[in-house]
């Protein structure tokens, strides 16, 4: 257990899908005793909670009206409403449901209250798209992870948190990634890129431990500056 610096603080971690922001984020909130927010969980959550209840993902106020009333639960279990949906929103469709669900302004704008809300006073290890330019700008440290193309195919095509992508051909599992990347960093609102100040990190050829010891030590010259 690494030691805790001597205030809470607020970690953005941002980066395209298999670029690792996932397991370094729980990794890194364990290590520090501090809670993690996966933001992208939550609009699958609510891309899922739409289908639910038969709402057109189209329609950008409905879908705004499921985000500022649902009820989410973000730890090991993902839950929406009291519904368990940690498998059901880890598939490729559910990937393109969220994709439509975040390009709507007005769904971003409640969502992202509700996860500064998350952020309160500090002890934060928030992870997505768009936390260090948008949702958290004034955060103590700033992370932008990245990876070959090739690379985060494969991460994506082996994990087991993406069951239906298992056994799927890696080129088919980039080509959905490309087209997810593409979505993200043209889409008007809060689009995909790091932010100015963000360190970046290439974790194609590091381990989890190597990219989450990285950070660490972003973490602590933060608290010793």
């Amino acid at each position: 257990m690494s030691s805790l610096p001597p205030r809470p603080l607020i970690i953005a971690i941002d980066g395209p899908s298999g670029a690792g922001k996932g397991t370094v984020s729980r990794t890194l909130a364990e290590r520090l005793g501090y809670t993690h927010v996966d933001t992208g969980a939550m609009y699958r959550a609510v891309a899922w909670k739409a289908g639910h209840d038969g709402v057109d993902l189209a329609d950008e106020a409905a879908v705004a009206a499921i985000a500022a009333a649902a009820t989410f639960e973000l730890s090991a279990e993902v839950r929406v409403d009291g519904h368990d949906i940690t498998r059901a929103i880890r598939t490729p469709e559910m990937d393109a449901a969220a994709a439509i669900v975040a390009r709507h302004p007005d769904v971003r704008a409640v969502l992202v209250r509700r996860q500064r809300e998350y952020a309160g006073q500090g002890g934060v290890v928030m992870e997505g798209r768009d936390i260090g330019t948008v949702v958290l700008p004034e955060a103590d440290v700033k992370v932008y992870l990245d990876a070959s193309a090739e690379e985060r195919a494969r991460r994506r095509a082996s994990d087991p948190a993406h069951a239906s992508s298992r056994g799927v051909k890696v080129e088919q599992v980039a080509t959905a990634l490309a087209e997810r990347d593409r979505q993200d960093s043209t889409r008007t609102t809060s689009p995909l890129m790091p932010a100015a100040d963000a360190v970046r990190i290439d974790t194609t050829e590091m381990s989890i431990d190597e990219v989450v010891d990285a950070v660490l030590t972003l973490v602590r010259a933060r608290t010793a500056s």
